[in-house]
């Protein structure tokens, strides 16, 4: 996993950037959420993703595909997190600024 990180640092970083621009964007959609049942099945296939990575069951290629993902994935959220906190904290700042004047 080490190798991962030291190696393709420029598309983890890539890939927190494009999760920044997507928390930003998403606070504006307004979007109906996924079920109830839809989340459940998606973090079930996250956590056996996740596991058979551990486990090293994918030999091969497809295993160093499936860790890149995975690791990929990480930063990504964490883009996605910050973003979304920061357009909130600017709209909340335009909404004071709007009710003061």
């Amino acid at each position: 996993m080490a190798y991962l990180v030291a190696f393709h640092w420029a598309w983890l970083a890539g890939a927190f950037v494009i999760g920044l621009a997507m928390g930003w964007v998403a606070v504006v959609h307004r979007a109906p959420g996924l079920s109830r049942l839809l989340t459940l099945l998606l973090s079930a296939l996250a956590a056996l993703l996740v596991a058979a990575a551990v486990a090293c069951l994918v030999p091969g290629r497809a295993g160093y595909w499936l860790e890149l993902l995975l690791l990929l994935f990480v930063p990504y959220l964490v883009g996605c997190a910050i973003g979304t906190w920061l357009r909130a904290l600017v709209v909340m700042r335009s909404m004071r600024q709007r009710s003061a004047a």
